[in-house]
């Protein structure tokens, strides 16, 4: 919508400010971060897309989840080495 609004005003930011009110968003700040995410989306401005944003936050998720199975097997590696043997038991 900014996009389509903007050769009307002078500015980016007079036209971003023209469609917040419109819109009924709280600060024009907001409204802007949301047209440089869309621009960094498409391809027109360098940066994280939202797509990669996400794979970050899934593979922190799972990086997360691999370190607690990670101590698990740590904890019953450690336990089972203190066990005494089963061939040293019965002899």
């Amino acid at each position: 919508m900014v996009a389509e609004v903007q050769p009307e005003y002078e500015t980016e930011w007079a036209a971003m400010k023209a469609v917040a009110q419109k819109l009924g968003i709280g600060t024009t700040e907001t409204l802007r971060k949301w047209v440089r995410q869309d621009q960094i989306d498409a391809g027109a401005r360098p940066g994280t897309t939202t797509e990669e944003s996400a794979q970050v936050k899934a593979m922190k998720k799972e990086i997360a989840e691999l370190k607690r199975a990670n101590e698990i097997l740590k904890a019953a590696a450690s336990f089972f080495a203190s066990m005494p043997s089963l061939e040293t038991s019965t002899r």
